[in-house]
């Protein structure tokens, strides 16, 4: 399997956009699926995530998290919200399409660029899966990207549809005969 760039980034992010999109006059305020956020604190997080991995690979440092936040605006509308998050993942995906393949940066140790992409991914597609629940949306994440973020993020996961286990993974659902995680560790970091 290919290691995840910006293609992913941007396939996860334009599919949050496609499916969000004819829903912009909902109450976004309501909660977000399972999450003590609403959905416009969700999709604001999506962004500030992307844009945080974003700064990780254009800085590169090597020992923490850079000390900055993305805020957005109160009055900012969920067309505005999506508008941010396509913008924050159009600069993770030019940051990672300027990364050589050795560049390291700090996500809870070295990471390299397929790993930031992973990361972008994962957290744009079990968001807007948050969203589109809390939105009433029947919506699923495209099973080849959630493959992709399960191998590089999850390796011990167990088999299964790749969507239910991304889904489980994460704590969102259940899968027979498995109790749900309340907590999980993500594997970015390259030995």
């Amino acid at each position: 399997m290919r290691p995840m760039d910006s293609r992913d980034v941007d396939q996860a992010v334009a599919e949050m956009v496609l499916v969000l999109t004819p829903h912009e006059s909902a109450d976004w305020r309501r909660p977000a699926g399972t999450l003590d956020w609403s959905c416009w604190e969700t999709a604001a997080h999506v962004a500030h995530d992307l844009l945080a991995y974003a700064g990780q690979l254009a800085a590169r440092p090597d020992s923490a998290y850079l000390p900055f936040d993305l805020v957005v605006r109160d009055d900012a509308s969920p067309r505005d919200l999506l508008r941010i998050v396509a913008g924050a993942g159009n600069l993770l995906s030019t940051a990672l399409a300027a990364s050589d393949a050795s560049v390291r940066a700090w996500h809870w140790g070295p990471t390299d660029p397929s790993g930031f992409a992973a990361l972008g991914v994962n957290e744009t597609l079990v968001h807007t899966h948050d969203i589109t629940e809390g939105l009433g949306i029947h919506w699923h994440p495209p099973e080849s990207l959630c493959s992709s973020v399960l191998d590089r993020l999850f390796p011990h996961a167990p088999a299964g549809d790749p969507v239910q286990v991304l889904l489980w993974s994460t704590g969102r659902t259940d899968l027979p005969g498995r109790p749900r995680p309340t907590s999980w560790v993500l594997k970015a970091a390259v030995e």
